[in-house]
């Protein structure tokens, strides 16, 4: 893994549609030695701002607003000054979280961000929320995708707001477009890359998750 990112994973509960389950998500933080973004910040603020290192925080950018996303962002946006960013089609899942709290800015496809001298796109994935993003890092070779993509498979489409035509959509025009050799950091559990998940989209329309 390049020294540009560092990983954490988190532990903490999620809850859709009436029902709760325990989850350990990742924590990607990105930058260099002076300056950093996160993205998604989930369930700790106070492990994630140790990992910073005292760097200062960019912005926190988050890739959805399911709640085990986006749980800690308010205390970490708090702690660091730094400005919570999101898609606007995801303002009604963020409501249902933090319906006092807006989030400070708003992603659009082809957005580029850049930090510590590494730039970063953001890539509209609608599917498993309307205003899911996974972010594009060419330098790095590598693509943060949330919850759209994950190693075996797209993100579940079974809950309010998902939509697994729309999810395989996103997959196959903004994601499996990318190089091969492209890494994929995801969500939740362990990292893939492009190629080795490209033969398997039939597969995952046969099975219809």
């Amino acid at each position: 893994m390049s020294e540009s990112i560092t990983h954490l994973v988190t532990s903490g509960r999620f809850s859709l549609d009436g029902g709760t389950w325990d989850v350990d998500n990742n924590v990607w933080i990105l930058g260099d030695d002076h300056e950093a973004i996160v993205i998604d910040a989930a369930h700790d603020a106070a492990a994630i701002e140790r990992a910073l290192n005292g760097r200062r925080l960019k912005a926190i950018v988050s890739t959805h607003a399911h709640n085990d996303h986006i749980d800690a962002a308010p205390s970490l946006a708090a702690a660091t000054g730094a400005p919570i960013l999101l898609h606007p089609d995801d303002q009604v899942l963020w409501d249902q979280t933090w319906p006092d709290r807006k989030p400070d800015g708003e992603l659009a496809d082809g957005q580029v961000i850049e930090v510590g001298g590494l730039t970063l796109r953001v890539l509209h994935t609608p599917g498993h929320a309307p205003g899911a993003v996974c972010l594009y890092a060419p330098d790095l070779g590598t693509v943060f995708t949330g919850d759209t993509l994950f190693n075996g498979g797209p993100g579940a489409t079974g809950r309010s707001f998902s939509d697994f035509p729309t999810i395989i959509t996103s997959i196959r025009e903004r994601l499996l477009t990318l190089p091969g050799e492209t890494a994929v950091r995801t969500g939740h559990g362990d990292s893939t890359s492009i190629g080795g998940e490209s033969p398997h989209l039939e597969e995952w329309i046969a099975r219809g998750h």
